[in-house]
């Protein structure tokens, strides 16, 4: 018997519902999972060729095996590939790269491919471990300009995804086919794994509620990003919803150098949930989302947003510049503001309905985050996430009512072990 207050079971996923959603686990699952471990990996040592995948790609496979892709059986192959590109459909390119010249396949006495991949808790193994079988491959041109600038609409090396996944492989060729993957996804035992679910794990939560209104985010969250949350769900019952549910989806994959790094945003958002900034009537459900991030603007926010409608959210919150960064050269925004949320209304595909995000700023009257009023702008003072990011590396308090103060000390830690490895790293460089 359950016995704390429902929004506490889900939110946390204390123990009694983290063990009703992993009974679900396997239930559903994608048709890409091997049916027999066992003779998987009986298969894969009879594969000839082998590779490791990169990080980014092993959180590809991650993406493909659960599902959140589920119009996709394996990476890319030519055709899916130029769908991707040209039409975005779907939004951005999933792809593997391999070392395998063009039309191997053609030539091959068995056209498949073993992919291993070393986890980060087993780097002394003595080599990676198997993960997905490729059948069926095609091995095909890649053209990396072309990825570059359909991609992102720019080509900008200094991009940070493409300098860091798409340019080192630029001598490499793509590789596509069918997956037959060994497991849904791997625990990395960081303390995480219990928010790592499946989106047949999420789906089993989302039938206790009416409405699901989700919130896609790689930044800490500040209490602007609280008022919208709470005022969506304000908005959900004046509309007559009985049971609205918040699910606050983090992304997990790869994100660029200088963004907060997942297990620290996670501690961040845990204490913000305890500390009830969400208050005590709207049920929430935090849970990882383990895409890597392209920041390809309004082209990847189609991305976010059709992969969360898969799982079954209703509502989709967007706001200024989903998904985009500052321009590495000229330091403007790459994209323009509200490009992303034009492009979702105008997605044929796209079902949810789209919560406007309402620009929120700190009242200097009421020492508060409140949503904007033109007609008293000199009352208000906008922290962007860059100020926000000064003052927690300085050690410095933002104004009252800009973030729980817990959930701030968790930002100045993180920034203060950032400078501390900075000045040891540069103490060993001048010994």
């Amino acid at each position: 018997m359950l016995t704390t207050p429902m929004r506490w079971q889900v939110l946390c996923l204390g123990a009694s519902l983290l063990e009703q959603v992993q009974l679900v686990s396997g239930l559903s699952r994608t048709s890409i999972i091997t049916d027999d471990p066992e003779k998987f990996l009986q298969r894969f040592a009879q594969v000839e060729k082998k590779q490791t995948l990169t990080d980014e790609e092993a959180e590809w496979l991650e993406v493909l095996a659960q599902g959140w892709a589920s119009d996709l059986g394996g990476f890319m192959n030519e055709k899916q590939y130029l769908k991707s590109l040209h039409h975005q459909d779907p939004p951005v390119p999933i792809v593997l790269t391999c070392d395998l010249p063009v039309g191997w396949e053609k030539t091959a006495s068995d056209p498949t491919l073993g992919l291993r991949y070393a986890f980060k808790k087993d780097v002394d193994a003595a080599e990676p471990k198997p993960v997905a079988i490729l059948r069926n491959v095609q091995v095909f041109e890649h053209r990396v300009e072309e990825r570059i600038a359909r991609t992102f609409g720019l080509i900008e090396n200094d991009y940070p995804y493409v300098e860091s996944w798409i340019r080192p492989a630029a001598t490499k060729n793509l590789c596509g086919g069918d997956l037959e993957v060994l497991q849904e996804s791997w625990p990395r035992g960081d303390g995480l794994d219990k928010y790592r679910l499946t989106p047949t794990q999420i789906r089993h939560v989302f039938k206790e509620h009416d409405a699901v209104f989700v919130f896609q985010l790689r930044n800490p969250i500040h209490n602007g990003h609280a008022l919208l949350m709470k005022d969506t769900h304000r908005q959900l019952v004046s509309e007559g919803y009985k049971n609205p549910l918040l699910w606050i989806n983090p992304l997990g994959g790869w994100t660029k150098e200088d963004d907060v790094p997942l297990s620290w945003r996670m501690r961040q958002h845990e204490k913000l949930l305890e500390n009830r900034v969400f208050g005590d009537e709207l049920k929430t459900l935090l849970s990882i989302f383990p895409s890597p991030m392209l920041y390809a603007g309004p082209r990847e926010v189609q991305w976010h947003a059709l992969a969360r409608q898969k799982v079954g959210a209703t509502h989709y919150i967007v706001g200024r510049d989903p998904a985009g960064m500052k321009h590495p050269r000229t330091k403007d925004d790459a994209y323009s503001a509200w490009h992303g949320q034009m492009m979702l209304k105008m997605n044929p595909k796209f079902d949810m309905t789209i919560v406007p995000f309402q620009f929120a700023a700190y009242d200097k009257t009421v020492r508060e985050m409140r949503f904007f009023d033109p007609k008293r702008k000199d009352d208000f003072v906008s922290i962007s996430g860059t100020k926000m990011r000064a003052l927690a590396a300085a050690g410095e308090t933002p104004p009252d009512g800009f973030m729980h103060p817990e959930g701030w000390k968790i930002l100045v830690e993180y920034y203060a072990m950032l400078k501390k490895q900075k000045e040891q790293a540069s103490a060993r460089n001048e010994l």
